[in-house]
């Protein structure tokens, strides 16, 4: 896949993306208003119907007469007043009609009247009944309010005497919130004239109660949005991986091309010079030719037994000849099969086998390989004359190998990737460096396989030490 493609379908996932997210923000935020919409009209008909009931309790000629009992410190004894002297031969009435009415005209001729004849208990009864009824069961503060005197004559369930500085609101709740509340009726209203008072409810829990409401919405939306995020993201990377294990693949098949080129081309030569009449007369040449082709068909054997390797390894179809291996002894002879293209370069190997106990069980012939390919590599990224050495040390049950150059180092990204397949290091200005990227996958593998560790310290321009710890005794864990 192209990268301007997969650019395209990244932008165009975005875009999508946001727009869901968008449409489902603005779908909840309006779910919200209908939801506070219908809240605020059950309210309003809630306290609609206590209304009703404070207005028609005081239209009881009694509630309203207990107010005008001439007692000589009633705050209500006013004389002359028009409401004291029309209750005073009308209390005297049996019929429960006129009674009423008379009950109803006294509030209606001074509503602060009725206002003052509210029962606190019947208040709150009320309140809540009607508003559980509505399935609105939430904590509450409430209050009769009254404009004539701007204050509060009751609150939560209390007369009040002081308003001024009181604690008797329910949790969250405070007198400031009721008089900002929207959910609030008028008490004892006559004709266009200023009302009485007002009840005035406030719910501290509200918004809580509005969210609660779409939580599940909320929850979902967002489960389900994660979900596609989490897919596109890794769907995403998976397309970059194999984007890039594409081209591993091609490169390892471009190196592989080129590294058969080269022993097929001499191979032909030497088959060429071979079948010329004058090579025929001369046994020495046909020798020669002969050592040619047999080390190039080697050459090409080994490239192929690579490949081969990694497959079994990748399948864990393989199988170790556990042996008592020497590390010191499998290293000298390592040093001398690559001291001759070291030396053909000017280049220095130091060895320092200092182990004691250089003795592990272990497949000899692997284990030699991981040897050859570490060495293999500190020759060729070396950019100038190689300076290498090699160490053995013991270590706490076990051996440790340390390989180390002072050639072109890794950055911190090859550091993450050196030991999956094909991935090659970058060797700037290095053009003689082939290989099919194979060599430290197969390190690796060998030395887990041997419930080893391998680990590597690098600097770019100062080279890298690779460190192999290999145990005395393969321990094998259930």
């Amino acid at each position: 896949m192209k990268k301007e493609t997969i650019q395209i379908i990244i932008v165009l996932m975005s875009v999508a993306l946001i727009g869901i997210t968008i449409i489902q923000y603005v779908w909840l935020r309006e779910t919200i208003n209908l939801n506070e919409q219908n809240f605020d009209a059950n309210v309003l008909s809630a306290l609609t119907r206590v209304r009703d009931k404070i207005e028609e309790d005081a239209n009881s000629l009694e509630t309203v007469a207990n107010y005008f009992q001439p007692k000589s410190d009633s705050p209500f004894k006013v004389d002359n007043d028009p409401i004291t002297e029309l209750l005073n031969p009308a209390y005297q009435y049996t019929d429960e009609y006129q009674r009423i009415q008379l009950g109803n005209i006294a509030w209606r001729l001074n509503p602060e009247v009725g206002l003052k004849s509210i029962s606190v208990t019947d208040l709150d009864r009320n309140l809540k009944m009607e508003l559980s009824e509505l399935g609105i069961k939430l904590d509450f503060d409430y209050g009769i309010y009254s404009n004539s005197s701007n204050v509060y004559t009751i609150m939560n369930g209390s007369h009040m005497v002081n308003t001024i500085n009181t604690d008797q609101v329910s949790e969250g709740g405070e007198i400031k919130s009721l008089d900002r509340t929207t959910h609030q009726v008028s008490l004892f209203s006559v004709d266009e004239n200023e009302p009485a008072g007002a009840l005035r409810v406030f719910f501290p829990k509200k918004t809580t109660y509005l969210l609660s409401s779409v939580l599940p919405s909320l929850v979902s939306s967002f489960g389900f949005t994660s979900l596609i995020l989490f897919c596109f993201i890794y769907t995403i990377t998976v397309i970059l991986r194999q984007k890039k294990i594409s081209l591993m693949k091609t490169d390892f098949i471009n190196n592989m091309t080129h590294e058969f080129k080269t022993p097929i081309a001499t191979i032909s030569l030497a088959a060429d010079s071979i079948n010329n009449p004058k090579i025929q007369k001369q046994p020495d040449q046909i020798k020669r030719y002969a050592d040619i082709i047999k080390q190039e068909n080697k050459r090409m054997l080994n490239q192929v037994e690579k490949v081969l390797n990694i497959a079994k390894l990748d399948k864990k179809d393989f199988e170790l000849k556990i042996t008592d291996v020497d590390l010191n002894d499998l290293i000298n002879l390592a040093i001398e099969h690559s001291m001759l293209k070291i030396n053909q370069r000017g280049g220095v190997l130091k060895a320092v086998l200092g182990a004691k106990k250089p003795v592990v069980k272990g497949d000899e012939t692997h284990l030699s390989n991981v040897i050859h390919n570490l060495l293999d590599n500190a020759n060729k990224y070396s950019a100038n004359t190689p300076v290498i050495s090699i160490q053995t040390r013991d270590a706490r049950n076990g051996v440790e190998i340390l390989i180390s150059d002072q050639g072109i180092g890794m950055s911190k990204d090859d550091l993450k990737r050196i030991f999956e397949k094909f991935y090659r290091v970058s060797t700037g200005n290095l053009h003689d460096v082939k290989g099919f990227g194979l060599g430290l996958s197969y390190v690796k593998a060998i030395v887990e396989a041997h419930k080893g560790k391998v680990s590597v310290t690098s600097e770019l321009g100062k080279g890298s030490t690779f460190t192999l710890f290999f145990p005395h005794e393969r321990v094998t864990f259930a």
